[in-house]
């Protein structure tokens, strides 16, 4: 491997097509911010479009729902159109609308269908809890037991998940799947495209969860054929804390009714018709629930349009060049420590962030915090560092391994309690 340096940094933030995009951002002061895979920054363009959307509020009152520079009535169904192409998606497929868990809820109410035999959930052992804790839910308003009818599909080392053993356990009790699109601790990238056809080939609807891969890799969710997916808008999409979520539908199943409807279930032509008999919207506006949060969809405006100008296929470009200028520093600066690399290597099986498992980790975590760097940490030992392409430098990668190689030698870390805060 040839020697990585502060020049060859420098010399790639100076070629870099998407660095004029860093200039749109506020950036913590005297911090390299590492973090945008669980909050993302906030853009001067979704900082402006939240502006736009109070002065409706204040200049129109209830007409915002109809005037101004963007309607309210329509918000969701736009940012829908806007966010399709990052998905791969048709516009009418996309409803920006709930949040991740309402919306996996909102899903699961509609596509499980236990009947005879298959009653069973498939999900994997590594995914994000709250999404377990949602397929429990609707376990148990079935009246059956999550420990029997519950499948997770175990890792074989802890970290990553083996596509054969995932398709293995499609069996004819599976009524349905939800899995992962990226896994959050080690960033390991699912293949979409095999597993859905897999299911597909089974009869079993399947969906997944985008949230750690919506804005740092392409989709074609459409082509593939996922029955449905959901996601936050939070983390690489910048769409502010608690920002209003995303779900898709696949054309094939628009025109039949929600699992859980509400008033912006409602065909918009008809909605204040008031009339007590649903007439659901055609397109994936049919799985929304109640009142859009308008305010906490403000931002995402801006933000979306941002990746539209940028490109997804640029975005993922430069992502898997810095996760992989990240890896190549940590194997030449950091191999006397012991560092295990969690993260898969290959490009085509990586998302957006590098995992680094060190028995010391929640403490290192507290060291490069107190020294300008912001990692995540996630129990019991990951160090997960996440470039976002849109403004993090190769010069800031190459500085925050130094950094953590400085912490190393002193043994900085030391100083820090081995407990992790509230949040982390």
């Amino acid at each position: 491997m040839m020697e990585r340096t502060r020049k060859t940094a420098e010399r790639w933030d100076q070629e870099d097509d998407l660095s004029r995009y860093r200039e749109e951002f506020y950036l913590p002061e005297g911090q390299i911010y590492l973090d945008g895979n669980s909050l993302g920054l906030m853009s001067k363009r979704a900082e402006q479009t939240c502006l736009d959307v109070l002065n409706s509020w204040r200049k129109c009152g209830i007409d915002g729902w109809t005037s101004g520079r963007y309607p309210w009535f329509s918000l969701s169904e736009e940012l829908g159109k806007k966010s399709a192409p990052l998905v791969g998606a048709d516009p009418a497929e996309v409803i920006v609308t709930g949040s991740t868990t309402v919306n996996l809820h909102q899903l699961l109410a509609t596509f499980y269908r236990p009947e005879g035999k298959r009653t069973k959930i498939l999900a994997d052992s590594l995914t994000f809890p709250s999404d377990i804790y949602a397929m429990q839910s609707h376990l148990r308003l079935h009246g059956l037991d999550p420990g029997k009818h519950l499948i997770q599909v175990a890792s074989r080392d802890g970290q990553l998940l083996d596509e054969e053993d995932l398709i293995a356990a499609m069996t004819d009790e599976v009524a349905i799947i939800v899995l992962p699109s990226v896994l959050y601790r080690s960033g390991q990238v699912l293949d979409m495209k095999r597993l859905t056809e897999a299911a597909r080939k089974r009869g079993i609807p399947i969906g997944f969860d985008l949230c750690h891969s919506v804005g740092a890799i392409p989709h074609h969710l459409h082509d593939w054929g996922v029955d449905f997916a959901f996601w936050c808008n939070y983390k690489y999409l910048n769409g502010g804390p608690g920002a209003v979520a995303s779900l898709f539908v696949h054309d094939k199943h628009h025109g039949g009714r929600p699992g859980l409807a509400g008033w912006f279930s409602s065909d918009k032509r008809v909605q204040f018709d008031m009339d007590h008999r649903l007439v659901p919207a055609a397109d994936a506006g049919a799985y929304q629930i109640g009142t859009p949060h308008i305010l906490s969809l403000a931002p995402l405006i801006g933000s979306l349009e941002m990746f539209n100008d940028a490109g997804i296929d640029l975005i993922r470009k430069k992502s898997l060049k810095q996760t992989r200028f990240l890896m190549e520093l940590v194997e030449q600066e950091l191999g006397e420590w012991r560092f295990a690399m969690g993260n898969p290597i290959e490009d085509e099986r990586r998302g957006g962030h590098i995992s680094l498992a060190h028995r010391e980790a929640v403490r290192i975590c507290k060291s490069l915090k107190e020294k300008g760097v912001v990692p995540d940490f996630r129990p019991p030992d990951v160090i997960r560092l996440a470039p976002v392409a849109l403004y993090t430098s190769y010069t800031e990668i190459w500085e925050a391994v130094r950094i953590l190689k400085e912490i190393m030698e002193t043994k900085d870390y030391r100083r820090h309690k081995a407990r992790r805060e509230v949040v982390s």
